[in-house]
């Protein structure tokens, strides 16, 4: 049985060090600012950060671009022909057209090369929750799982990862025209602070309104608290667009305080999520019960 190679792409925000921890490539996406355009990098430092999110802070729209094909290519063929069979989970095929790229190259690949698989899996997901998503699959691999098994098995998974996001402010998510201008004006002026979900098919959604930053981040907090299974033998993800070390510090606290769990994991959201919802969001990720909520329901 061929070993199994795991990549992910830009949107997953892995840091560095998961990425060498699990053994995880990506694939490259783009963003875009004014005449700038840059790969998402999912090695970019600390001082990249805060140039992305204070010009974010100043108004500036950023705009994102799917996966190249000629990079997938670059990739699947590597790992072929390393003699690796390979698992690509996918930005939610919602948020960004990579899935049905990625699908297409993987055919090409695999008719080049005989006996070599590239399956191709929609996460659903987006933000470190497709993170989370990827590295499961990487410990699924490292236990000798075929690549038909950690497909199948981490497909069956994608609707246990529970994130609970609140934004600092909806003009962003305005000029990326998410929200109308009246949604945002009034939002911003009463202090409504919108927690955000990936739903059952995979769709950003406004799950809840919360007034007040505060009660914002006790509303994700407490959410996660319902939603996380087995937290005692698991790593709750926690992200943030360049919010203040206060504010991560407290929420830090207010996790470890009110969540049983092994650890809690702290790392930037990337461009491509980041781009859309603006400076100063934070996330919380953990597995837990299964997503069901859809746009119909709410």
């Amino acid at each position: 049985m061929r070993p199994v190679k795991i990549i992910t792409d830009s949107c997953s925000d892995l840091t560095v060090e998961l990425m060498e921890k699990y053994d995880i490539d990506y694939a490259r996406m783009f963003y875009r600012y004014g005449d700038v355009e840059k790969p998402a990098s999912l090695t970019w430092t600390e001082a990249e950060v805060k140039e992305l999110y204070d010009l974010m802070r100043k108004g500036v729209r950023v705009t994102t671009a799917q996966v190249l094909a000629e990079e997938y290519e670059t990739l699947f063929t590597k790992y072929v022909e390393e003699g690796k069979d390979i698992v690509y989970l996918a930005c939610s095929g919602k948020l960004s057209n990579s899935i049905n790229t990625a699908k297409q190259v993987a055919s090409e690949v695999m008719a080049k090369y005989e006996g070599a698989k590239v399956i191709c899996v929609d996460s659903l997901n987006a933000c470190i929750a497709l993170g989370a998503l990827a590295i499961e699959a990487s410990k699924m691999a490292s236990e000798g799982m075929g690549v038909d098994e950690v497909a199948e098995k981490i497909t069956g998974m994608r609707k246990k990862v529970n994130q609970f996001c609140t934004l600092h402010s909806l003009k962003t998510m305005h000029k990326a025209g998410r929200v109308t201008g009246a949604t945002a004006f009034f939002g911003n002026l009463l202090g409504v602070k919108p927690i955000l979900i990936c739903n059952a098919d995979g769709e950003q959604m406004a799950y809840k309104k919360v007034k007040g930053r505060q009660n914002s981040f006790k509303e994700i907090v407490a959410l996660a608290k319902e939603a996380i299974i087995d937290g005692e033998n698991q790593t709750i993800y926690f992200e943030h667009s360049d919010a203040s070390k206060e504010e991560v510090d407290q929420l830090v606290a207010m996790i470890k305080a009110e969540i049983p769990c092994k650890d809690v994991y702290i790392s930037y959201i990337g461009p491509i999520i980041g781009g859309t919802i603006g400076a100063e969001a934070v996330n919380i990720v953990c597995f837990g019960k299964e997503v069901t909520i859809r746009n119909e329901e709410k």
